[in-house]
C-alpha cells in the first residue's frame, strides 16, 4: 500500500512534532541490464549497505534539528540507524525512523502532524479532541488520524496529546479502510494508554502531584521552572517500555502490509452482480460493528454474543472454501444431495428453500449438516441467506432460514405445525461404520426423514426449480455445467425481481398493472403462485446499493412516466 504511518506528539515547548514514522519502500523494477544477464555477486548486499548508510546519514544530518528538541520531541537517538523489515513475499522493505526517508514527504507528514493535533480541526469533527478524523486534499494527500492522550503526572492537566496518522494519496482506498484502520489503531493506542496509566498510578502513589501543585500555587518560580523543559518526558519514559520503538515499528509495518493486501482489485466482465454487492456490504458492516463493539465500554456478555453473530456471518462468506475441510461424510453438490434424498424428497426440500421457508436440519454430524446448507444456499441469492449452521437451541425464523440443531433439541409446537418450515431429521443407521461403507456413501450411513405441515403441492413450480431439475437429472451434464446453469437461472430471475421491485415498490403501480408486468416476465401459467412467492422473497435479498440507487433516481426527478 502506498501509504505512510506516523506517530505525532504535541509538545508544550515546541508544538506539534513527528516522533516516529514508518514507510514502505517498494523494490525497483528490473532494469534492462539486469534482465540481460545475472547480477554481480554481492551487489544486492552493497545496496543494503548503502540503504543502512542512508538511514544513518539521515539521522546524523538531523542532529542539528534534534538539538532544538526536548526529551518529549525525541524518539530514537541521533546515531540510531532506524528499523528495517523485509517482506519476503513481495520484497517490500518497511523503514522506520523519526522522519520520512524521502525528503518530499517531510512537509506532507509535517502538515498532517500539525492538522491532526490542531484544535480547529479536532473541535469541528471530533468532540473532545480524542478520536478518529479524516482530512486532506489531492495536493498534500489524505490523512486518517486518531488523536489520543497519554497520562503524565508532570504534564499540565496530567496528560499529553498524541496522534497516529496514516497518509495516502488514494482517498477512496483510505476511506474504505476506515473500519480496519480504526480497529487496529485502537488496539495500539489502548496498549500505550494502559501501559502509561500503570506508570502514572505508581508515580502518583509515591508523590501525588496534585497536592504538590496546590501547595505551590502561589510560588512564582514553579511555572517557569516547568516551562524550561525539565517536565518534558519522552514516550519511553511515560510507558517504561524498553522496546517501545521496535514494537511500534512492528505494528506499523504489519498495518501497512495488511491494509495493502486486504483490498484487491478484481477484473469483472460486466457490472457487479447483486451477490457481489451484498457480500461487499456485509463485509463492511461486520468491520464497522466489530469496531463499535471493541471500542465500547462495559459490553460484557452482550459484546461476546454479538461477536459470535459476526463470526457466523463471516463463516457464510467462506462456506465454499471450507467445504473440503469439513470432516467426515459431506454433500458435494446439489446432484449428490438429490441422489441421497431421492428426487421427490429433494424437490420438496428445494421448494421450501426457494419459497423462503425455514429449513431445519437436526442431527449429530455438524459437518454433514453444514455441507447440506452449503449446497442448498447455492439456490438463493446471497442477500436471502441467513444461516446458523449449528445451535444448541431453536432460533426463530426471522433470525435464520437455515438452522442446524443437535439431535436432542425439541422443535416448538408453533414451528412444527407451521406450513412455513420444514424439518429434516438425520439419524445414523445402526451397525454402519464409515470405514466399512466409505464417506461418500451417505445413504448407507444415515436415514433422512422430511416433515412439514405444508399441504400445498410442490410439483408444479416454481419455473426455476423445474428447469433446475431437468439439468440435475441429465447425467450427460457435469456438475460444473449444472452450476453454471443454476447461475444463469438465478441471474434471469434476479433481473425479474429488479423489474418487479422498480415497478411495484418504487413507481408504486397498482395490482392490475403489476399483473400485466408479471405476465410480461413469463411468471404466469402453471406454478404462477410459486413464481410470485419466489419473486417476493428474493426481493428481500436486493442489495442496499441497488435500492438506494433507485430511490435516489426517483428523488432526483428521474421517475419514469406512466405508460
Amino acid at each position: 500500500m502506498n501509504a505512510l504511518v506516523a506517530l505525532c506528539h504535541f509538545c508544550e515547548l515546541h508544538g506539534p512534532r513527528t516522533l516516529f514514522c514508518t514507510e514502505a519502500l517498494h523494490p525497483p523494477s528490473p532494469s534492462p541490464s539486469s534482465q540481460a544477464g545475472p547480477s554481480v555477486p554481492g551487489e544486492r548486499d552493497r545496496d543494503g549497505d548503502r540503504e543502512g548508510e542512508g538511514l544513518t546519514m539521515r539521522a546524523n544530518s538531523s542532529a542539528t534539528q534534534r538539538g532544538e528538541m526536548c526529551e518529549g520531541c525525541r524518539s530514537l537517538p541521533a546515531s540510531h540507524p532506524g528499523f528495517v523489515s523485509i517482506d519476503d513475499e513481495t520484497g517490500i522493505r518497511f523503514l522506520s525512523h523519526q522522519h520520512p526517508r524521502q525528503p518530499q514527504l517531510f512537509s506532507v507528514v509535517r502538515q498532517a502532524c500539525v492538522r491532526s493535533l490542531s484544535c480547529e480541526v479536532n473541535s469541528d469533527v471530533c468532540p473532545g479532541r480524542e478520536g478518529p478524523i479524516f482530512f486532506g486534499d489531492e495536493q498534500h494527500g489524505f490523512v486518517f488520524s486518531h488523536t489520543f492522550f497519554i497520562k503524565d503526572s508532570l504534564a499540565r492537566g496530567f496528560q499529553r496529546w498524541y496522534s497516529i496518522v496514516m497518509v495516502a494519496m488514494d482517498r477512496i482506498y483510505l476511506i474504505n479502510s476506515w473500519p480496519f484502520l480504526l480497529r487496529h489503531l485502537r488496539l495500539t493506542i489502548q496498549s500505550l494508554q494502559s501501559t502509561a496509566l500503570k506508570v502514572f498510578d505508581n508515580e502518583q502513589g509515591v508523590c501525588p502531584q496534585r497536592a504538590v501543585r496546590m501547595n505551590s500555587v502561589f510560588s512564582p518560580a514553579v511555572f517557569p521552572h516547568q516551562r524550561s523543559g525539565n517536565a518534558a518526558r519522552s514516550l519511553t519514559s511515560l510507558t517504561q517500555h524498553p522496546n517501545l520503538w521496535a514494537s511500534l515499528h512492528s505494528s506499523f509495518s504489519w498495518l501497512l502490509k495488511a491494509c495493502g493486501s486486504r483490498l484487491t482489485e478484481k477484473l469483472l466482465e460486466g457490472a457487479p452482480t447483486e451477490d457481489t454487492l451484498v457480500l461487499i456490504e456485509r463485509q463492511t458492516e461486520q468491520e464497522e460493528e466489530m469496531s463499535c463493539w471493541e471500542g465500547a465500554e462495559g459490553g460484557g456478555s452482550k459484546s461476546q454474543r454479538h461477536q459470535s453473530e459476526i463470526e457466523r456471518a463471516r463463516d457464510f462468506l467462506c462456506d465454499e472454501a471450507k467445504l473440503d475441510d469439513l470432516p467426515g461424510p459431506k454433500f458435494r453438490s446439489l446432484r449428490h444431495l438429490r441422489q441421497v434424498l431421492r428426487a421427490a424428497e429433494f424437490r420438496q426440500l428445494a421448494w421450501h428453500v426457494l419459497m423462503g421457508n425455514q429449513v431445519i436440519l437436526r442431527g449429530a454430524d455438524p459437518g454433514l449438516i453444514q455441507s447440506a446448507f452449503t449446497v442448498l444456499k447455492s439456490l438463493l441469492p446471497v442477500g436471502c441467506v441467513r444461516s446458523v449452521p449449528h445451535s444448541a437451541q431453536y432460533e426463530e425464523a426471522y433470525k435464520c432460514n437455515f438452522l442446524g440443531l443437535s439431535p436432542d433439541v425439541a422443535i416448538p409446537t408453533h414451528v412444527s405445525s407451521s406450513e412455513f418450515s420444514v424439518l429434516v431429521d438425520i439419524t445414523s443407521e445402526r451397525g454402519c461404520q464409515i470405514s466399512a461403507v466409505g464417506e461418500d456413501n451417505i445413504s448407507s450411513l444415515y436415514q433422512f426423514t422430511i416433515s412439514s405441515a405444508n399441504t400445498q403441492p410442490t410439483d408444479r413450480g416454481p419455473s426455476l426449480l423445474n428447469k433446475l431439475e431437468v439439468a440435475l437429472s441429465n447425467e450427460n451434464l457435469s456438475v460444473d455445467v449444472v452450476s453454471h446453469c443454476l447461475l444463469c437461472l438465478k441471474e434471469e430471475w434476479m433481473n425479474k425481481v429488479k423489474v418487479l421491485f422498480k415497478f411495484s415498490k418504487v413507481d408504486g403501480r397498482g395490482r392490475e398493472d403489476t399483473q400485466k408486468v408479471l405476465a410480461l416476465l413469463g411468471t404466469t401459467g402453471p406454478g404462477e403462485e410459486d413464481n410470485v412467492r419466489l419473486l417476493k422473497f428474493w426481493m428481500t435479498g436486493l442489495s442496499k446499493t441497488y435500492k438506494s440507487h433507485l430511490m435516489t433516481a426517483v428523488r432526483g426527478g428521474e421517475r419514469s412516466p406512466s405508460q
